[in-house]
């Protein structure tokens, strides 16, 4: 079995959304920190070995204190964060234990999450390396300009073979570790795009428009509404010959 680390980076700054005075990782979703929930679909896998999750360093005291009983249960790693994203991954991934094989970097700030979504992420990497989780583009897309708070259309943009990029984002660690160390002055949105710098394909993978990220409260009403229709493991009470295929998928 291949062993994976995973890192969760929580320490941005929030900016569009708080919520009970805390930053939206922080928040409760339905009686869980938002990073618990995201978190907690890692730490139960057999194959991983690390979780890691990066903070800022004005939050990583008063973070070890709050939730020290869900570190202490999940086993879960406090890296101290960076002034941007990749510098928070970058200091997590020197964290990595040398007989990881391959990383995971997930956002804290997305936690619905299936078990069969990750497995197939996980595949999908130990075949071909590198592998992200998507959702095709489904809707028509404008280019924009703005003008004294004005906006108008430039152009339409083709929808055709454009995807929107999720996480898990998963890596051999030697190929991550490459693609940090040659990122230069680049300032990338997510480690897949730091991975096609070096010329290696990243497999795509069909995502869920379930695995939402949240940034605005909009999103977290609507994390809210999910939660209770994600897919669940089917189990044995589901089995049933006669069982109607559409309540296993909700059961």
């Amino acid at each position: 079995m291949s062993k994976f680390a995973v890192i969760l980076p929580a320490a941005g700054r929030s900016t569009r959304f708080r919520m009970q005075n805390r930053k939206k990782t922080f928040v409760e979703l339905k009686g869980r920190p938002v990073w618990v929930r995201s978190a907690e679909h890692f730490a139960n896998r057999e194959d991983v070995s690390q979780t890691l999750v990066v903070v800022s360093p004005d939050d990583k005291d008063w973070f070890r204190e709050k939730f020290r009983p869900h570190l202490a249960f999940m086993d879960v790693q406090i890296v101290e964060g960076g002034a941007e994203r990749a510098d928070s991954v970058q200091n997590a991934l020197a964290q990595v234990k040398a007989d990881t094989e391959f990383v995971a970097v997930h956002d804290a700030a997305r936690p619905l999450l299936v078990k069969t979504w990750i497995d197939a992420i996980f595949q999908a990497a130990t075949e071909n390396g590198a592998a992200i989780p998507a959702v095709r583009v489904s809707s028509t897309l404008k280019r924009g300009e703005s003008n004294n708070n004005t906006h108008t259309i430039t152009e339409t943009v083709p929808r055709e073979n454009l995807w929107y990029a999720q996480t898990p984002q998963v890596f051999r660690r030697e190929l991550l570790l490459e693609a940090y160390a040659k990122r230069g002055d680049f300032v990338p949105t997510d480690e897949a795009s730091l991975v096609e710098r070096l010329g290696h394909a990243v497999t795509l993978v069909e995502g869920s428009p379930m695995n939402l990220k949240i940034t605005t409260q909009e999103d977290f009403r609507i994390a809210e509404a999910l939660l209770d229709v994600l897919p669940k493991e089917k189990s044995l009470k589901n089995l049933h010959p006669f069982q109607d295929e559409r309540l296993d998928f909700f059961s």
